[in-house]
């Protein structure tokens, strides 16, 4: 890119982020590969949150995606959940809370009260909702042995869900945790907080735990997005909006619509001619990082580690 993602200008330079045509980037690096190659294709901007708190304001302002590292809230938050112990007493072993179980490292959302989308071959789940206590999450996802670990192996995603007084309330449950909310302190529905646009609009907090190697399929969100890394690492791969054509969106109706039906650890240029034209960009994000995701950008998130990783939507 033309600026340096690391002492970017005041406002957002034409053209950014730049990106990369998503063929090449995939090669470069390959989806289900965990480790970081020399080279990756980053056209983000890091502001440290001290020093450039007003160029990430700038940033946020014009609706482009970009990363905060250095903000202390984040970093004692990253300080308590990775303190022996510490997340066992939060997410006490009596509780159950949100799972997904599946066979191999891909993940897709889905959602059975779509079936109006009727084609036999859509019929059955690519993942299988579960529900489990932290602890047995821990036990299935703290492997060490490679072999394990590998594509065509089980994986297990954990989540929890707090709603709040803004939040989806049909979403909440029996596990529902609402003390996420004093956990996660810039995350509250607070004028003035970088990450919180439209506090009035927040949907909830959620929090995602991936066991390494987790992929998280090809995807938009309809409102904006802040994204907190607080323990491990994972990538995440950008398209702007503009690049919708290209993704090869499942239709309308498909309990996985919003997602990509191309599978980007093997994509089929032959089916999916279009996706060869499609271009992205990646970010490795690390514990105390946070990204902002614009409403509709696309996102295509890898574990490269056992991982907690946070999230809150505000307003479109």
């Amino acid at each position: 890119p033309m600026y340096d993602v690391h002492n970017c200008p005041d406002q957002p330079p034409k053209g950014y982020p730049y990106e990369w045509n998503t063929r090449s980037l995939l090669e470069n690096w390959k989806p289900d590969d965990t480790n970081i190659p020399s080279s990756v294709h980053q056209g983000l901007c890091v502001f440290d949150y001290r020093r450039e708190y007003i160029k990430a304001s700038n940033y946020r302002r014009a609706e482009v995606p970009f990363v905060v590292r250095g903000d202390p809230e984040v970093a004692q938050t990253v300080e308590r959940w990775n303190s022996p112990g510490y997340m066992n007493q939060l997410l006490r072993d009596d509780v159950q809370h949100r799972a997904e179980y599946s066979e191999n490292n891909h993940f897709m959302y889905w959602r059975p009260d779509t079936m109006h989308f009727k084609k036999p071959s859509v019929r059955k789940p690519p993942t299988k909702m579960i529900r489990m206590t932290y602890q047995d999450w821990v036990q299935h996802a703290n492997v060490t042995d490679e072999r394990l670990l590998g594509p065509d192996q089980p994986h297990w995603y954990f989540r929890l869900i707090g709603c709040g007084e803004t939040g989806p309330q049909g979403e909440c449950d029996a596990g529902s945790s609402e003390y996420l909310f004093d956990e996660l302190t810039f995350f509250q529905p607070r004028q003035g907080l970088l990450y919180m646009v439209e506090p009035h609009e927040q949907k909830g907090l959620h929090c995602r735990f991936g066991m390494k190697g987790v992929i998280a399929e090809n995807h938009f969100d309809s409102s904006r997005n802040a994204i907190a890394v607080l323990g491990g690492e994972r990538r995440y791969i950008l398209s702007h909006p503009k690049h919708c054509q290209n993704l090869a969106l499942l239709p309308l109706g498909h309990p996985s619509a919003r997602h990509s039906a191309v599978d980007w650890s093997d994509p089929d240029y032959e089916d999916f001619p279009m996706f060869a034209n499609a271009e992205s960009n990646e970010v490795v994000l690390q514990a105390g990082d946070v990204l902002y995701l614009p409403t509709n950008w696309f996102h295509y998130i890898i574990s490269l580690s056992m991982n907690f990783q946070c999230n809150s939507r505000s307003g479109k």
